[in-house]
């Protein structure tokens, strides 16, 4: 048995649990789409179906640099999480930011329209 399992096996279930879920937290916070569709143990073929696009699709968004959050949220939705964004600053606590990326009632994201002007 090595330290680590003697160590935790003193622990209370309850601090076992804790150290376990900052664990996987701090795993999380260092996996590219790729790996967390893996870590879900999901396929790109089964992802596309939830969010409604081809496979190749699924390939193109795991390798991009940049996404919109909307993009990103419902990536995170079709693997069964939530996506929170926060906002750390030197001088506060962080900030969970709310309304970025959500979808409105009429499908929209963002709620904004664009207006078409008439070409004069």
């Amino acid at each position: 048995m090595s330290n680590l399992e003697r160590i935790m096996k003193d622990l209370s279930p309850e601090r076992r649990k804790k150290i376990e879920t900052r664990a996987a937290q701090l795993i999380a916070e260092e996996l590219t789409l790729q790996k967390l569709r893996r870590a879900r143990k999901l396929t790109q073929v089964r992802m596309a179906k939830a969010l409604g696009i081809g496979q190749d699709g699924v390939s193109k968004l795991e390798k991009r640099a940049d996404l919109m959050i909307s993009t990103l949220r419902k990536s995170i939705k079709a693997m069964g999480g939530n996506l929170s964004l926060v906002a750390e600053f030197p001088d506060r606590e962080p900030v969970v930011l709310a309304g970025l990326g959500e979808a409105e009632p009429d499908g929209k994201v963002g709620g904004k329209r664009r207006s078409k002007r008439k070409a004069a």
